[in-house]
């Protein structure tokens, strides 16, 4: 019989592992987090996370965690205005947030469900069979190995899981860098959307009372090639020839640098390791999506390895993980190229800013497509056939009534499981999902204060549709979707 260490040994303690480690923790999964840093990161290059994200955390009640959150109702794509509330979610998610909270939150939950997170441990070498994947690793007590059943490489852009499993990377060369520092002890008006400048661009980020983070393009820099780390006196002397405003004054926090290079990873999944978070995908860091889609990367897969460790997965579930998130990854390229352009591009660009903030102001069908995409609201995942507008998309947080009780929908996926409403009584479903009883769960609601307009819903543990019962149609296809979804009967 072969022998495990972990169930799933996940790679890097970033928003994205740790988001993994709890969700396969929910599933009963044993799993150890290894990273190479010793502590936690401080800094932090994202500032929040999106409208998709946040529905992503509210399901698994983690959004209390982070007190009140601000959201973003109106920003831009690539520098031209767009109002997020022409959709339902009315924002583009939280704001001012940084990462290392983020991380925080998510560790902390982690850690509460039994994850093993250890740290100061760089990976060195995987050799997977096909029944496991032996991990070597350095720690502060020398080498070790731990053998599980999956791995999954959540290490971010440079990914050694992704190097050592031979998966490509292929994308495009750098062609800008956008600096920037977080400041202490200086005031500068907000610049939330960036403001164009002769010879670039410029954005103030509000992060505290006297806070704030500043960045930049310069149009006139070159990419740099130096491994040199930029310096403060750099950011405020350009800042001032930018902008006018002297922060040299300031007290740097955080001083660093981002290109726009854009790579996706060719395959998320080779045998038995696979890619989620940056080691995946990167690209031009605008509105955290790069964040956001590793959180979501994480909800997708977790729930999937979960049940094939418990041997009840279907055929091709596995297989289901590239096939959804690889197409999401591709889009967030497209769309943070197209705002690169837009954003950063000289005058010679300003026609089409100016065509594409006519067919914005224009056509609300223009700012609802575009918000959608940068926000993960519009994602659709291919679940079988039918028609229905909720089928491959995610249910929204209606207030439900169970058991007399006002119910939000997103409190009963906190166990990570899924999901059969049963709406409006007995239409037979309850009989038909009665072999899924030991991983679905069946609960009998009503809307609040309005009849339902189907008569069940089986709702995937990341919170996706996967059936849906028109009126007076009983279970004809239920049972043909728990089996794609959720494997043989017990």
């Amino acid at each position: 019989m072969e022998f495990y260490d972990s169930d799933v040994i996940v790679v890097g303690a970033g928003p994205t592992g740790l988001m993994l480690a709890g969700e396969l923790r929910l599933a009963g999964v044993s799993v150890v987090v290894l990273d190479k840093l010793s502590e936690p990161i401080q800094e932090s290059r994202a500032l929040g996370f999106s409208a998709r994200t946040i529905e992503e955390f509210a399901q698994r009640g983690l959004m209390d965690r982070f007190g009140e959150v601000g959201v973003i109702p109106v920003g831009h794509f690539g520098g031209v205005p767009l109002d997020y509330r022409v959709i339902e979610g009315g924002s583009y998610g939280a704001r001012g947030i940084p990462q290392a909270r983020t991380e925080g939150v998510l560790g902390g939950w982690a850690r509460e469900l039994g994850a093993d997170i250890r740290r100061g441990c760089e990976v060195t070498g995987i050799e997977q069979t096909d029944a496991s994947v032996t991990v070597t690793a350095a720690g502060a007590d020398g080498p070790f190995s731990l053998r599980a059943r999956h791995v999954v490489g959540c290490d971010g852009a440079r990914s050694i899981v992704r190097k050592l499993a031979g998966i490509g990377f292929p994308g495009t060369e750098p062609a800008i860098e956008l600096r920037f520092a977080d400041l202490a002890g200086v005031a500068l008006r907000p610049r939330f959307s960036g403001e164009r400048v002769a010879g670039g661009m410029v954005m103030v980020i509000p992060m505290g009372p006297d806070r704030c983070r500043v960045i930049y393009f310069d149009s006139s820099e070159p990419l740099r090639t130096s491994p040199d780390p930029i310096t403060f006196d750099e950011v405020a002397q350009t800042w001032q020839r930018l902008t006018g405003e002297d922060v040299s004054g300031a007290t740097p926090l955080w001083v660093s640098s981002t290109t726009d290079v854009s790579r996706q990873a060719d395959r998320y999944r080779h045998g038995r390791v696979f890619l989620a978070g940056d080691a995946a995908h990167i690209h031009l860091p605008i509105g955290a999506q790069g964040m956001s889609a590793g959180v979501q990367d994480a909800v997708n897969l977790g729930w999937k390895l979960a049940l094939d460790i418990k041997g009840q997965a279907p055929e091709g579930l596995l297989d289901t993980y590239h096939a959804e998130r690889h197409p999401v990854g591709a889009r967030i390229l497209t769309n943070t190229l197209a705002q690169r352009i837009l954003y950063l591009g000289g005058d010679e660009i300003t026609p089409m800013r100016e065509v594409l903030a006519e067919l914005m102001g224009a056509h609300e069908s223009v700012q609802r497509h575009l918000a959608g995409m940068v926000t993960g609201l519009d994602i659709r995942h291919d679940v079988g056939e039918g028609d229905h507008p909720l089928l491959g998309r995610r249910l929204p947080d209606r207030e439900l009534v169970v058991d007399g009780e006002k119910t939000p929908f997103y409190a009963l996926l906190r166990t990570a499981r899924p999901v059969l409403l049963e709406l409006g009584g007995d239409h037979g479903l309850r009989t038909a999902a009665a072999g899924w009883a030991d991983r679905v769960d069946l609960v009998a609601a009503e809307f609040d204060g309005c009849e339902a307009p189907v008569d069940g819903i089986l709702v995937r543990p990341d919170g996706y549709v996967a059936w849906v019962a028109g009126l007076g149609a009983g279970p004809d296809g239920l049972t043909a979707a728990l089996g794609r979804w959720f494997g043989p009967t017990a």
